[in-house]
């Protein structure tokens, strides 16, 4: 009985949330547009649907996905696992010695990337729009790159405790620069890239590991540390999308010159 309970507590949560939505769509839609709702049977079951994925999303991320981020990042982070000579443990590891923790970051990064309906949704809109000129599966990879990237960078950063401002201020800077030299058409795209990159799948695992690896690396606050990897995720797939349009272009041209 104790998950149904849970289960009618994420139902009246959800509800809550997503009734000032749906109050903001009526309203317009009967106040100010003065029309009837067309099809209403079929939105109204579609809010139904709503409701129920959202409250089973909730209490999936309650109990499996924020666990078993947690968990991954205790196991990759414990001593003994770190350290293969256990009668020599170091008083302080070397940031070098958490490489799994890399990998595991850029593999998660990248797999819930490529996994992102949000991400599918605007790659799919931006090849129609482009008629065809931008890839789906070119976009998603391009921006999987970048979010891979960018938790693998913000995992590094929490082992060694260096402050976070440092790398989004360079970030973006570094984006400003490219976004000057970035075919104009592309920018829009990626910076939107970077947007959509935070949402269902990618945010609860992301956030679930920073916590997990802020609270099992020593001399790491949880609240400091352990905050800060959906930044990386919003900023390095924007670089990426542009270095991927400025790779295109620049081999577009050397096609053109060979022709010539």
């Amino acid at each position: 009985m104790e998950w149904l309970t849970g289960l009618a507590h994420s139902l009246i949560a959800t509800l809550r949330d997503v009734f000032p939505i749906a109050a903001v769509i009526f309203g317009f839609q009967l106040l100010i547009l003065r029309r009837r709702i067309p099809h209403l049977k079929q939105v109204l079951i579609g809010f139904f649907y709503v409701l129920l994925g959202l409250t089973l999303f909730l209490e999936g991320l309650e109990h499996a996905l924020f666990p078993l981020g947690r968990v991954m990042a205790e196991q990759l982070t414990h001593v003994n696992f770190l350290v293969h000579d256990p009668g020599g443990l170091p008083s302080v590891l070397h940031w070098s010695e958490y490489y799994w923790v890399y990998v595991f970051a850029f593999a998660i990064g990248f797999s819930t990337t490529v996994a992102e309906p949000a991400l599918l949704a605007v790659a799919i809109k931006a090849h129609k729009v482009s008629g065809g000129a931008i890839g789906v599966w070119g976009l998603r990879i391009a921006v999987a790159i970048g979010v891979a990237f960018g938790i693998s960078l913000g995992t590094w950063r929490i082992v060694t405790g260096y402050p976070l401002h440092y790398f989004i201020i360079t970030g973006y800077i570094f984006v400003i620069l490219q976004t000057y030299y970035a075919p104009k058409l592309i920018v829009p795209l990626a910076y939107d890239s970077g947007g959509v990159t935070t949402s269902t799948v990618t945010v609860p695992l992301v956030t679930a590991l920073g916590l997990g690896l802020a609270e099992s690396v020593p001399g790491r606050s949880p609240l400091l540390d352990g905050f800060g990897l959906i930044a990386f995720a919003s900023l390095f797939p924007i670089i990426s999308v542009m270095a991927y349009a400025q790779l295109s272009e620049l081999r577009s041209r050397r096609k053109a010159g060979n022709k010539t």
